[in-house]
């Protein structure tokens, strides 16, 4: 068994743990990039569309062109990586295992560890759509895939359930291949992506967006012959006799995304409700040393996000091989962040009492639309620390808010910090 040694391993070579890996390179230490696709660049590359590298180079920029910049700086500054290398296995004292058809089974010691791993599609077994499993039901990342970088076309006449990013996206770009999108079906009330997708890839194409309905079945053997969709009612339990039958060849899901997080699981760190790995404001998981950015932690509707939050985990890497590594570990004291109202989740999921003259950047999302709303912090006695207002809210939008513990004034002695999306006060007045 082959056996390497580093100062940090960056697990995944897409935009997140290329944009690590030259932090840490930058700052002279070892870094090995572990990538098991047979090239470096991640999801990415089958992102031909525009619309990336606005926040990071100021300039638009499409996907592939975008990761290809990080591509030549790690290319420049001769950074190491494995290719076709996948990671089984990584210990909770640092040490990675991994697989290749070159070198077999190798081993990897290393001082710290960056997870970006990245998220995958949720499939048709996490919906439980009933009906037969007949040929044309694929997710909107592989039609993406197979369309942009395969050069096939999964069929000719869709409908497409779910109205995230890339079911929009991959729903113009088979319009533009000739082919006839019936819909595109969303069970919620409103687009589950951004604005700007449901204007310029669907109603700018003439698409259908049918909201508040679901496929119910599945029709065909052999193949999809057409779907059957239902309106839903606010508990998204079907209303019976709203069904409605569209005929088409092909299924596209676009229902959501998973961290990749089996590694960390079995790693032994601890898991957060949202599917990422717990982490602190210097993203470190429950794992000393172990950090984790990008998808894997929490699933980014900007690219340039994921490459900023990546150069985080890169620095704060940096600073634990040179300041902690080998040095005994001292119990940290914690705030814990929670959400609440119209908040789906928070991260960090918990702040080190010590690092109170930090910035931390707080990242949330909504769990519903509103406007006129105001966001706050509140500490466990619900006095407000902070507050800020906002035009309007939207799940598919990652809401980032930069602050440092002394700027919230928190008593030391607080153990929770709470945020939550609530209406102006002057809009409850004006209702009453």
């Amino acid at each position: 068994m082959k056996k390497y040694s580093v100062d940090v391993a960056v697990i995944g070579g897409g935009s997140a743990g290329l944009a690590a890996a030259i932090v840490v390179k930058k700052a002279d230490l070892n870094v090995l990039i572990l990538e098991r696709d047979k090239e470096l660049g991640g999801i990415t590359l089958q992102c031909i569309h525009n619309g990336f590298g606005l926040h990071e180079f100021k300039e638009e920029l499409t996907g592939p062109e975008y990761v290809q910049r990080f591509i030549n700086q790690a290319l420049e500054l001769d950074i190491a990586y494995k290719l076709d290398t996948m990671v089984i296995e990584i210990t909770s004292d640092k040490v990675i295992y991994a697989v290749n058809n070159k070198e077999g089974l190798i081993e990897i010691k290393t001082k710290a560890i960056i997870l970006a791993m990245g998220c995958r599609e949720k499939t048709r077994g996490a919906i439980n759509i009933p009906g037969f499993r007949p040929a044309g039901i694929y997710t909107a990342g592989q039609a993406q895939r197979f369309v942009n970088i395969e050069g096939y076309l999964p069929g000719r006449s869709y409908v497409i359930l779910g109205s995230g990013d890339i079911g929009m996206i991959i729903a113009r770009r088979l319009t533009w291949e000739g082919c006839q999108v019936k819909a595109v079906v969303e069970i919620q009330p409103y687009v589950s992506g951004l604005i700007r997708n449901e204007v310029q890839c669907l109603e700018d194409y003439g698409i259908p967006l049918i909201t508040s309905y679901t496929v119910t079945k599945i029709h065909g053997k052999d193949r999809v012959q057409g779907v059957t969709v239902s309106k839903v009612d606010r508990n998204f339990d079907r209303v019976i006799g709203s069904e409605k039958f569209i005929e088409c060849d092909t299924l596209l899901l676009s229902v959501g995304l998973i961290p990749e997080n089996e590694l960390t699981r079995e790693a032994g760190a601890k898991i957060s409700e949202i599917g990422g790995p717990v982490v602190d404001n210097n993203l470190e998981t429950t794992i000393d040393g172990v950090f984790a950015c990008g998808n894997v932690l929490q699933v980014h509707d900007l690219v340039d996000l994921v490459s900023a939050e990546a150069k985080r985990a890169g620095l704060n890497a940096i600073e634990y091989v040179k300041e902690k590594f080998g040095k005994e570990i001292e119990k940290k004291e914690q705030i814990k962040c929670i959400a609440g109202e119209n908040v789906n989740y928070v991260k960090p999921d918990l702040i080190n009492k010590s690092d109170l003259e930090k910035d931390i950047i707080f990242t949330f999302r909504v769990k519903r639309p509103d406007r006129r709303i105001q966001i706050q912090f509140k500490d466990e006695n619900n006095k407000v620390l902070y507050k800020r207002k906002r035009r309007y809210v939207i799940p598919s939008e990652m809401l980032e808010i930069k602050l440092s513990l002394n700027e919230l004034k928190i008593d030391p002695k607080c153990n929770n910090i709470e945020v939550e999306v609530i209406p102006r006060p002057e809009v409850l007045i004006e209702e009453d």
